[in-house]
């Protein structure tokens, strides 16, 4: 049985349309839960093995009970999976009906990173754009459903390329009334570049202090689901699954039932 590691409720919504969402970054599926993993097994980041699959088949059975789900670091398909599209065998393991990848950086058939998106819901559109930076490779994906749209994303590692991939969303999302933004955005929310997009977007993160990393100890909040102010949350939860370097961010939202939602 899985159990939220942290979890705050908030104020009860109206009985409204509910999606549950989750974000993850699941390093390619190689369970690094220690610090020397990281060493021991960094292989795997380039070659196949068993465990890999073994490792997913868990994964899987925490993404089943969500409606939609941000998966990032995955590979759309190379040498080190078998070829395996990570994102399409999830959706399969975990029953989901619609999935879509974004493929960021493709190295020569060895390793091909990529976000991927897993839903119940049949998106009225998927969009992809390319995040700037001086080195490519981060991507975003748009999923409209109706007036409702989710935005997965994967930030770089430094703050000047942050800053500019989040003025660059903010632009993406400043269109839309209702957004949930996810992902690992590798970056706190009272850093600068968080802040310039609260500040650009309206957009809101539900509770802070939400650590999601490392996975064997927890210190930085650094994955994130924010939503519009339109938007209610009904819990949020961190939780204690340690498959991945990093652990799973989940929320329930609460769409007032004026927000039309594609069927």
């Amino acid at each position: 049985m899985i159990l939220p590691m942290h979890t705050t409720r908030l104020a009860e919504p109206a009985p409204h349309q509910r999606l549950r969402l989750l974000s993850y970054n699941i390093q390619v599926g190689i369970d690094s839960v220690r610090p020397h993993h990281y060493v021991t097994k960094s292989w795997r980041h380039l070659l196949p093995h068993d465990q890999r699959f073994r490792n997913l088949d868990r994964i899987a059975q925490v993404l089943s009970g969500y409606d939609i789900v941000a998966l990032q670091e995955v590979d759309a398909g190379s040498h080190r999976t078998g070829n395996i599209n990570l994102t399409e065998y999830l959706a399969q393991q975990s029953e989901f009906a619609f999935w879509h990848h974004q493929l960021n950086r493709d190295l020569v058939g060895i390793a091909r990173h990529a976000n991927g998106l897993l839903s119940r819901l049949r998106p009225v559109e998927v969009t992809e754009y390319k995040l700037p930076g001086f080195i490519p490779g981060r991507g975003a994906l748009l999923a409209r459903y109706g007036e409702l749209v989710v935005v997965l994303i994967h930030l770089a590692l430094g703050q000047r390329t942050r800053l500019q991939q989040l003025e660059y969303i903010a632009e993406v999302v400043a269109e839309y009334e209702h957004v949930v933004l996810m992902g690992d955005m590798n970056c706190e929310p009272g850093s600068l570049e968080m802040q310039l997009l609260f500040r650009r977007t309206g957009l809101r993160e539900p509770v802070e202090g939400m650590c999601t990393f490392p996975s064997w100890r927890p210190a930085r909040n650094i994955d994130h689901i924010l939503v519009s102010p339109t938007l209610e949350i009904a819990q949020c939860q961190v939780l204690n699954h340690a498959l991945s370097d990093h652990l799973p961010i989940a929320v329930e939202i609460a769409i007032p039932a004026h927000v039309r939602l594609a069927v």
